[in-house]
């Protein structure tokens, strides 16, 4: 790491481990007025939440209710930042105190199976968070991840997410290394919630608009029939509760595309019902509809 970059590096730990001094409780209050500013200043954000919020309720929820349940959309982003400060101020054991785990027995079931565990999960709650929830179910976590442009928080995020024992793959060329960590034993988390172009995934139902989902997941419960977990961080009162649900059916017909995209479909349609469930904490700040399934006719060249 460069010089200045390692400068950035402890000024960003700083500037989290001031936020981390704000009391629990103050710190809530502090989120949701910070939350509620933003919401009415930054109006590029705001209109994409608005129009995703649209996208997914229009059809039973009036602007009213859309554009509060918007502001508290906000709201919990920004709680986010203050979360990542108050932890990093306790140890292992203190941070445990504010986090339960149900469904323990879905993941022990998989576990069993002697094939690791894939871990479908979402930007929901607090996912930044999850690395705590690996250290409580004891068994070796991997993380899969997007690095950042910017190295200082790229660091910063790693050094977050592995502070109690997880590791983290990088997802680009990522097969050999996940299929290793399958071959240990390990669980593998996925975040397949998030927009990708054309050729990384395919086009499936999302809150009743096709979306092109990573189909990243489907493809590696098909080539190691390794068992496929929900489990997302939700966020209650002062803490999280890690919810874990019964294995997905691995579908299987032998036409590969078709099994790519009814597996996928599968995922899409149980992070769906946990945005349903508790709407205002996804992350819906991210472009979910953006590439689109078509594209004009290419010109042909001018001669």
């Amino acid at each position: 790491m460069l010089k200045l970059e390692k400068i950035a590096y402890k000024l960003i730990e700083i500037l989290f481990r001031v936020i981390g001094f704000i009391p629990r409780k103050r710190s809530f209050r502090f989120g949701d007025f910070l939350g509620r500013f933003l919401f009415l200043f930054d109006r590029k954000h705001q209109s994409i939440v608005l129009d995703n919020l649209n996208r997914a309720f229009g059809h039973e929820k009036n602007q009213h209710e859309i554009r509060k349940l918007g502001k508290q959309v906000f709201v919990n982003s920004f709680q986010l930042v203050l979360d990542i400060g108050w932890s990093l101020g306790m140890h292992e054991q203190q941070l445990m105190k504010y986090f339960k785990i149900e469904g323990r027995s879905n993941i022990e079931k998989a576990y069993e199976q002697g094939k690791g565990v894939l871990v479908l999960t979402a930007h929901f709650g607090n996912w930044e968070l999850l690395s705590v929830v690996g250290a409580m179910l004891a068994y070796p976590l991997t993380v899969l991840y997007r690095p950042l442009d910017f190295k200082p928080f790229d660091r910063f995020f790693i050094n977050l997410r592995t502070r109690f024992g997880a590791r983290v793959i990088p997802l680009k060329r990522s097969l050999r290394a996940i299929l290793r960590s399958l071959d240990r034993g390990e669980l593998v988390v996925l975040l397949m919630d998030q927009n990708v172009d054309w050729y990384e995934g395919v086009f499936v139902d999302f809150m009743g608009h096709r979306a092109c989902t990573n189909s990243g997941l489907a493809m590696l419960a098909l080539k190691t029939q390794a068992p496929v977990i929900p489990g997302f961080m939700v966020r209650e009162k002062e803490g999280f509760t890690a919810k874990f649900l019964p294995q997905i059916p691995l579908q299987q017909t032998g036409d590969k595309t078709r099994d790519l995209e009814d597996n996928t479909r599968q995922y899409n349609k149980v992070i769906e019902s946990f945005l349903r469930w508790y709407p205002d904490q996804w992350f819906w700040l991210h472009q979910r509809w953006k590439t689109k399934s078509y594209q004009p006719w290419p010109r042909e060249p001018e001669k």
